[in-house]
This record gives C-alpha cells, structure tokens and sequence, in this order.
C-alpha cells in the first residue's frame, strides 16, 4: 500500500468510523450520518475526493470551491459524486465555525442582514456551497435568518443532473433548500415550519421580497377607483 493511500484510509476512517468517532457532533450525531450511506461511500471512493479533498483545512477548500463550475449531488447510472457533493462532505469532516461559513457567503461584515447580494462577487458558488452546509449543519432559527437575505440574489447557476446540465440561480437554490425535502443527493433533515419560529418569537414575521411592489400596485389600484367613482357622480 502506498504512503498516501495509507493517509487517505486514516482521513475518511475518523469521519466514517462512528463507533470510535470523538470529533465534533452536529445535533448530537456524526456528522457523516447527514448524508446517506452510498452517497458517503461513492464520495470516498472517487477520484476527486482522493486527489482533491485529503488534507483540505477551512482556507484551502474555499480555494476548491472558488474553482467549482456548477452545483449537483450524483451523476450518471453509477451516482458519481460531484465535486460540489464532495466539499459538502469534507465541509462535515471539519464543522467549521460559523464566522467562516459567513465569510464563505461573503457576508460584508458578521451579520446575515449585511449580506451584499448585489456585489457578492465572482464566487457564487462558494455561496451556493456553505448555504447548503448551513441548511446540513445549522439550528432553524439561524438558518432561516442567514438564509432568507440570499433569496435577493439572483445570479446564474449551472446545475449538473444525471442526465446532464441545467439552469438555476442562486435565489432558487436557497428556495429549494428551505422548503423541500432532497437537494443534491442528499436528505434534508425537517425543520420546523416558519410559521412556529414565529409563533415562538424566535423569528420575526417575514416581509415579502415583492412587499414593497404589491402595495404600489394597490394604491395605484386604489388611485383608480377613485378616478372612476367620480367620474360616476358627474
């Protein structure tokens, strides 16, 4: 066996071994249990992991995902994990702290209402990247306040798919990952509607995105009534 595979076995045995497992907990578990066991297996068998992943601390693997050119969980008949699959995952071996993952979003400054959507720069999918390690990782009520500004950006994203490419963007993504079930290969744990986080006083009741435009149209509509009311009383 060469030196290197014998690094690599070591690397993926410490996530994957929950028996002897002592790292980091997410909600009380292993954080490699977050994702399903072929998909983890698939993931340490492939090239990308074994040439690209070993060795990734929090700074070199934002390096990886600067570098990605589109999104996805598993491709073809065989389920080939996509490199942006494969950072999730080693984004689970390491539980980066949360300032990190913010400045993975390119959060201006350490608060999710400081996100800058429209000036985010050229690293979308290094968002894309920690906003579903966030959904993975994070409690409800820091999920939906740190995601919920990232549904204003509206940028482009490539999309790989088993049967090829498609087009999405990033506000779609987000959508996705606060309201369904399965992204990427990869179920997602079921948090407690929106709604019950404000019940809780937990979250604050959240605006519409378009809040501002449904209310111009409204007085406009208001505007016209009038108009033909008095045209009516003449």
């Amino acid at each position: 066996m060469a030196k290197g595979d014998a690094f690599h076995k070591a690397d993926a045995s410490a996530l994957l071994d929950d028996r002897g497992y002592s790292g980091a907990l997410i909600r009380g578990q292993n954080p490699a249990l977050l994702f399903e066991k072929g998909v983890r297996e698939r993931i340490t068998d492939s090239y990308y992991w074994k040439e690209q992943c070993f060795g990734l601390n929090a700074a070199t693997l934002c390096d990886r995902a600067v570098e990605l050119k589109f999104i996805g969980g598993t491709t073809g008949i065989m389920g080939k994990p996509t490199p942006f699959l494969c950072l999730a995952f080693k984004l689970l071996q390491l539980v980066p702290e949360k300032e990190i993952l913010l400045e993975y979003l390119n959060f201006s400054a350490h608060s999710p209402e400081d996100v800058d959507t429209d000036n985010a720069g050229e690293f979308k999918y290094l968002r894309a990247l920690a906003a579903f390690y966030i959904r993975l990782a994070w409690e409800p009520v820091d999920i939906y306040k740190t995601l919920e500004p990232l549904l204003l950006d509206r940028r482009k994203l490539k999309r790989r798919t088993k049967d090829g490419f498609t087009l999405t963007y990033v506000d779609q993504f987000v959508d996705d990952l606060l309201t369904k079930d399965r992204v990427c290969a990869t179920s997602l744990w079921k948090m407690p509607p929106r709604s019950l986080l404000e019940d809780l006083d937990l979250l604050e009741p959240r605006e519409s995105l378009l809040q501002e435009e449904i209310e111009a149209l409204d007085e406009e509509g208001d505007d016209d009534v009038q108009i033909v009311g008095s045209e009516g009383d003449d």
